[in-house]
């Protein structure tokens, strides 16, 4: 569920909520997840009691769908993954949200160009990629549409940066957006790496959390070509590239592994082997790391001697 994470999002930069769910027990669910997160983040001195109150005085759940969404300025759909659905969802929110209304996609790759092509109005119609968890992940991809216009761009941009995001816009919609296509790309090369037997899944990952993923947050890949010279990325380049998988499909051993039903966390089995290790305990220490960088970004914008 990444409507919470959004909704409280939104809703501790002091804008009122709506969480909309089709039955009432999900709408109860979605409030239960704000408080917690609400709550982590108080703990955790990303937020203070008094902004978390104040959040949460201004977030509501509903069940009526027209109701809740019928006068709204700003519309965020979190549903799923099927383009269909999306569709049909908006064409009812072209006609039931007023003239002026943003209408925002959370899809995490799916075409916002197709899911608008039958609203009258596409050049209010966008994407915010989110990245999960929301509430504490800065980023948020914005993707144009074909016909949306740089009023509704800029408006959601300021919006998302006011809310303290890292709003980034995807000047063209296409597979993947920005974020997936960088780690598509990743994925598709470390299932090679698996599948020649060049190294193992859990010496793929070391490399990545101690290696070159540790030294992101401080500056990215295309700074560092910048400072190691775009000369020396040439050479090396020229030299791996010829080796790289460059299929334009997932991998065979991919594939293989979900015909043996060796899905990951959910079945068991998948790159690592489940039966002695817990999904939520690793997302609980990607949360307590997440948590620690954002407490980190916060004491360098203290200004010295305030307190």
């Amino acid at each position: 569920m990444m409507g919470p994470g959004i909704g409280l999002t939104l809703a501790l930069s002091g804008l009122p909520v709506t969480l909309v769910s089709r039955t009432a027990a999900g709408a109860e669910q979605g409030l239960s997840k704000v408080r917690a997160q609400a709550e982590m983040l108080r703990v955790n001195e990303l937020a203070a009691l008094a902004e978390t109150a104040g959040a949460l005085e201004r977030l509501r759940a509903a069940t009526d769908f027209d109701g809740a969404i019928g006068a709204a300025d700003l519309v965020v759909e979190s549903g799923p993954e099927n383009l269909a659905w999306k569709r049909d969802l908006f064409a009812r929110l072209d006609q039931i949200t007023p003239a002026g209304a943003v209408l925002a996609s959370n899809t995490s790759g799916l075409s916002i160009t197709a899911i608008a092509a039958s609203c009258a109005r596409p050049e209010r119609i966008l994407t915010t990629h989110y990245w999960n968890p929301p509430h504490l992940v800065p980023l948020v991809e914005i993707v144009r549409g074909e016909k949306t216009c740089d009023e509704t761009v800029e408006a959601v941009r300021n919006l998302l940066a006011a809310c303290g995001k890292t709003p980034v816009v995807v000047k063209k919609d296409r597979p993947g957006q920005l974020g997936n296509r960088l780690q598509m790309a990743l994925l598709r090369e470390a299932v090679h790496i698996i599948a020649e037997g060049i190294a193992d899944a859990a010496d793929i990952d070391a490399v990545i959390q101690n290696g070159l993923g540790i030294r992101m947050p401080a500056y990215g890949t295309l700074e560092h070509m910048d400072i190691a010279g775009l000369d020396l990325a040439v050479s090396v380049l020229d030299y791996v590239a010829r080796d790289l998988n460059s299929e334009p499909h997932a991998h065979q051993y991919l594939r293989s592994q979900v015909e043996r039903r060796n899905l990951g966390a959910k079945t068991g089995k998948g790159f690592y082997d489940w039966s002695g290790k817990s999904a939520d305990e690793v997302k609980a220490r990607r949360d307590a790391f997440l948590v620690q960088v954002l407490r980190g970004r916060r004491r360098d914008r203290v200004p010295h001697g305030a307190g």
